[in-house]
């Protein structure tokens, strides 16, 4: 499963990352993850390269959160809080990363697509686009105080509300509006017109783009809270009778009720 999911192009001075698991809506392996870190780690070491798009494959999705199937076996705290450090660290490198980055959002960009998303410098979408964090809806954990940080950095404090409490998905409209893509192009025309923002990219001053994604990456992380702010909620939701019943019926189909225990 590892070799295909996560596809890697140079087009033109151009990384395409491309996430595929068409057939789980590209929904996030650890392997996937390791990959996209390891992918991080040679980008940043690559003077060829000056410019990074992340896409889905298939059409259907970015990034539809992460594989259900891996949350079967959590039974310590540990596991949730090592689950939350990995998606930190590795959404953390992208954000990082000194190059221009563009997430092309086709479809569903949901959970910890969403995370990717918003580390991504730009973000151009189809009208397909269905963009949020319905856990309130589906299995009833949460965020990092990191990943809330972004989504408020983004869609400000009431409809990150609406996004995390609500479980609200925001379509196109609704994200051109709030500032959150840059553009909203047809489908058949979005590769070409990233690729084009991409070249634009490659003709701009490299030390500005380095130093504005630098100042603008200090101003963020000043605004932000420590990683384990977030650690006792972490436990409390993903250590929950909830968050276990709610992956089981993800899985297997079973009925089951809020108790919020």
């Amino acid at each position: 499963m590892t070799a295909n999911t996560l596809l890697h192009e140079v087009r033109d001075g151009v990384a395409w990352l491309g996430f595929n698991r068409p057939e789980s809506r590209n929904a996030m392996t650890w392997e996937m993850h390791d990959a996209l870190s390891a992918h991080c780690d040679r980008l940043q070491a690559d003077d060829a390269i000056h410019a990074v798009v992340l896409h889905g494959v298939g059409g259907e999705a970015f990034v539809a959160g992460t594989d259900i199937g891996q949350f079967e076996q959590f039974g310590e705290p540990e596991d949730a809080l090592g689950y939350e450090r990995r998606i930190d660290a590795v959404v953390g490198k992208l954000e990082a990363l000194d190059k221009p980055t563009i997430a092309l959002l086709e479809g569903a960009c949901v959970g910890g697509g969403a995370a990717l998303a918003l580390a991504c410098d730009f973000r151009y979408a189809t009208p397909s686009l269905k963009f949020g964090v319905p856990i309130a809806r589906t299995l009833g954990n949460t965020l990092s105080i990191t990943n809330v940080s972004r989504l408020i950095d983004m869609l400000g404090v009431a409809r990150t509300k609406e996004a995390l409490m609500l479980g609200t998905l925001f379509g196109a409209e609704q994200a051109s509006a709030a500032g959150l893509v840059n553009a909203v192009f047809p489908p058949e025309r979005i590769h070409d017109e990233v690729a084009a923002v991409a070249d634009q990219l490659g003709r701009r001053a490299p030390l500005t783009l380095k130093a504005s994604k630098a100042l603008v990456g200090r101003v963020l992380a000043h605004r932000r809270l420590e990683r384990e702010a977030s650690d006792d909620w972490i436990t409390a939701c993903y250590m929950s009778d909830d968050f276990k019943a709610a992956v089981n019926k993800f899985l297997h189909k079973t009925p089951f009720e809020w108790t919020g225990r």
